[in-house]
């Protein structure tokens, strides 16, 4: 008989050990979903401020009449500088030159004529 009562002490054991498993899953799944939901009222009142901000700043530039212009493309760099010298060196003209780097003719023109200019400057020699 004593086999079937420790069979029956494990038994419960088990059962209660089970059911408070339990509870505590259906605790944490209620704080989960308090917290879901409290993250998700948070998302909610974030975004609606960031639609408003941003509609006051349209507002704001339509009102000072001002916009503000996109960044221009940078200029010539001096990897392309030092190409564009580096042909002309070897006696390639500014219509070649351009089209090998895809950059306009009066730009590459421009470049040369500084170019030749500092070169003139440096040679003669100062009074």
């Amino acid at each position: 008989m004593a086999p079937f009562l420790l069979i029956g002490l494990c038994s419960i054991c088990a059962l209660v050990f089970f059911l408070r498993l339990d509870m505590d899953a259906r605790r944490l799944k209620s704080a989960f979903k308090r917290r879901h939901s409290f993250q998700e009222a948070t998302i909610q009142e974030l975004q609606r401020r960031l639609e408003e901000m941003g509609e006051r700043l349209r507002e704001t530039e339509e009102l000072a009449g001002v916009r503000t212009p996109p960044l221009p493309k940078s200029g010539l760099n001096l990897n392309k500088r030092s190409q564009v010298i580096r042909m002309s060196r070897r006696g390639e003209g500014p219509q070649h030159i351009a089209a090998s780097l895809q950059l306009p003719q009066r730009e590459v023109e421009l470049l040369l004529k500084v170019y030749g200019l500092v070169l003139d400057s440096t040679r003669k020699p100062s009074s």
